[in-house]
C-alpha cells in the first residue's frame, strides 16, 4: 500500500475523525486505488494513531461502501461501481433538494454571500482545471443550505453517500466536464434570494443529477467503453 504524505495542517480533535477523513480523502482522490489492501501497521505509520481509531474509521468507510472486508478479515478499497455511485447520486439529490426547500426561509444575506463566494471559487477552479478545489468549492456551496435547514440528520445521511459519488466523479471526469454547474449555482442563488423554495429545491436536485447525464453522454459517445 502506498503510504501518503501526512497532512499536518488538518488534524481534527477526534482521532477517529482524523483517521476517517484522511482515509476517505485518499480513497476518493484515488491515492488509495480500488483493490488496494489496507494494512493496519502501514496505516498506523501514515496516520500516527493507534489501531483502535483506524478500525473505527474502516468500519465507517465500509458502511459508506468505500472499503470491504474479504476473507481472513483482509480489508481492501472497494472497486469503482457506476451503479452504486448512481444510487448514491439519487439519494444525495433528494437530500439536497430537501435541504434547499427547508433552508430558503432561513437563509440570511450572509448565507447568500457565502454561496456566491463558493461559486466564485468554483468558477476559478474550473478555469484552472483544479478538480480538488472545484469539488471543495461545490461542497461549500451546497453546505450552506444543509446548515441553514437545521435538519441535523441531513449531514449524517449525506456523509453516507457523497464520498462514493465524488469518487466516481473524480475517476471518470477529471477534466471537469460538468461546467454548466456554475450557471446552475447562479440560478439556485437567485431562487433562494427570491424565496422560491420549491423551485430552488428542484434546481438543486437537477444540479446533483449531473453525473448521471455525464455518464449517459460518455456511454453514448463510446458504446464499447
Amino acid at each position: 500500500m502506498p503510504v501518503p504524505v501526512p497532512d499536518a495542517s488538518h488534524r481534527p480533535a477526534s482521532l477517529r475523525d482524523y483517521a476517517y477523513e484522511s482515509l476517505r480523502t485518499a480513497i476518493v482522490d484515488g491515492t488509495l486505488a480500488p483493490g488496494e489492501k489496507l494494512r493496519d501497521t502501514e496505516l498506523e505509520s501514515w496516520l500516527g494513531v493507534s489501531r483502535t481509531p483506524i478500525r473505527e474509521a474502516i468500519a465507517r468507510l465500509e458502511t459508506a461502501g468505500l472499503v470491504r472486508t474479504e476473507r481472513a478479515r483482509q480489508t481492501v478499497v472497494a472497486p469503482l461501481d457506476e451503479r452504486t455511485a448512481l444510487n448514491a447520486q439519487a439519494i444525495a439529490a433528494s437530500l439536497h433538494e430537501l435541504a434547499a426547500r427547508e433552508a430558503v426561509a432561513q437563509l440570511t444575506r450572509a448565507d447568500l454571500d457565502l454561496m456566491t463566494a463558493a461559486n466564485a471559487r468554483f468558477r476559478v477552479a474550473l478555469a484552472a482545471n483544479d478538480v480538488a478545489a472545484a469539488i471543495a468549492a461545490d461542497d461549500d456551496f451546497h453546505a450552506v443550505a444543509v446548515r441553514a435547514s437545521a435538519n441535523e440528520l441531513l449531514p449524517v445521511l449525506l456523509e453516507q453517500v457523497t464520498p462514493t459519488l465524488r469518487r466516481l466523479e473524480r475517476a471518470r471526469f477529471g477534466s471537469l466536464a460538468g461546467r454548466a454547474s456554475v450557471a446552475d449555482h447562479d440560478r439556485i442563488i437567485a431562487l433562494c434570494a427570491a424565496g422560491r423554495a420549491d423551485e430552488a429545491g428542484t434546481a438543486v436536485r437537477e444540479n446533483w443529477l449531473t453525473l448521471g447525464r455525464m455518464l449517459a453522454t460518455a456511454h453514448a459517445a463510446d458504446p464499447a467503453g
